[in-house]
């Protein structure tokens, strides 16, 4: 990791640490939030799909504005700082919620925070990089972010070994590193700010470039098939994992993540970012089918394991591609675009996969999310056969 550190400025190392903080308190959270909704609560396992979609669709709003408030404002940081800050307050919220609706309320204020912070984040690392660094900054900033999603999950996992069934007390000490995720951007991050002004964005895809369209056409269809990672916890503990033992399932499937973001990162800037997608949309598609199938624990392991390759080769690659595509004097707002069309299928994609999952079996929709994974592949694949140069 420290090579792949040389060359970026300060401020895309200090982003990275401030995602490795906030990602150790949120993947502490995020893996006992189903059981601690459907164990602890009560609740139907529906609501995991209701919660979810609406938490995504609700910030997908402010993930498209806040890319053009931050262009507006000639200022990146000030909403990064407060979606952070909103998603640190909303582990407080999780350790006091009492019923289903509680838990929507902090997911909700969690994602608003996302949404907030994401594109303008994003947009932070563009502009304190060069063109040929891009997918460098992001591999690193993704290398940074499993390493949280690592030791968060290892972390919760030792506490819960100590005292048992404690979900709310993870969600407590998750509070900390959110907070000093918080103080790392507000005292370490630096921007220059712009004064030119632009107008008001809508949710169009006119005026982006064709091959842009393109792409964000294959996100959209594979972000409908893409349902909340909630559902493959769920079905872990349907083949008997505890809660403690999800912590370290997800602390598995980010180690191998973190050994791989490096190469992944420096690879598209060399070869590309189409390769590496298209390869990791077909991975996903063979993993949902696996978890489709799948009979036991070891199972289990094996399939959450390969899920790191995935991730590795999409997460970090997927965010250079839209560095490359969008126009730079609208780079907040296009992003914002990328990050809205993926938030507003996040309703459909969880309501569909928790309805399937209740009513149908626990293997439908895991065949529902390959399909999609390959058909958005198979349109990657189709995409212009030169990728445009660069725009700076």
């Amino acid at each position: 990791m420290i090579n792949q550190a040389r060359g970026l400025t300060h401020t895309v190392k200090a982003l990275g640490w401030v995602s490795l903080l906030t990602d150790f308190a949120s993947k502490m959270v995020y893996p006992l939030t189903p059981i601690f909704l459907t164990s602890v609560l009560g609740a139907p396992i529906w609501t995991v799909g209701i919660i979810e979609g609406i938490a995504e669709s609700a910030a997908s709003i402010l993930k498209l504005y806040s890319g053009w408030l931050s262009d507006w404002a000639g200022q990146r940081k000030p909403f990064a700082l407060a979606g952070y800050g909103l998603g640190t307050l909303s582990k407080l919220g999780l350790a006091l919620s009492g019923t289903w609706v509680h838990v929507l309320g902090a997911r909700l204020l969690d994602r608003i925070g996302k949404g907030l912070r994401a594109a303008p984040r994003d947009v932070l690392i563009v502009e304190n990089c060069t063109a040929s660094q891009r997918g460098q900054a992001f591999g690193f900033h993704h290398s940074l972010e499993t390493v949280g999603e690592v030791l968060g999950p290892l972390v919760g996992f030792v506490f819960l070994q100590q005292y048992a069934n404690n979900y709310r007390g993870v969600f407590a000490i998750a509070f900390v590193p959110a907070l000093l995720g918080v103080l790392v951007l507000q005292t370490q991050v630096r921007e220059h700010h712009s004064q030119t002004r632009k107008p008001r964005p809508q949710f169009t895809l006119r005026g982006l470039s064709p091959a842009y369209r393109q792409y964000l056409l294959a996100i959209a269809l594979f972000a409908l098939g893409n349902s909340s990672d909630a559902f493959l916890l769920l079905r872990a503990q349907s083949l008997g994992f505890t809660g403690s033992q999800l912590l370290l399932l997800y602390a598995a499937f980010n180690l191998v993540a973190v050994g791989l973001g490096r190469i992944a990162g420096q690879l598209s800037d060399r070869v590309g970012r189409r390769p590496l997608l298209v390869s990791g949309y077909l991975i996903f598609a063979l993993i949902y089918l696996g978890f489709a199938r799948a009979t036991t624990p070891i199972a289990i392991w094996i399939l959450f394991m390969s899920y790191g390759l995935y991730d590795t080769l999409t997460r970090g690659v997927q965010k250079a591609f839209v560095a490359d595509l969008v126009h730079p004097d609208r780079r907040g707002a296009e992003t914002g675009t990328f990050y809205m069309l993926v938030g507003l299928a996040a309703l459909p994609a969880s309501v569909l996969a928790g309805w399937l999952y209740a009513t149908v079996s626990v293997a439908a929709p895991f065949y529902v999310s390959c399909v999609t994974a390959v058909v958005a592949a198979l349109l990657l694949i189709r995409m212009h056969l030169l990728e445009p140069e660069s725009r700076g």
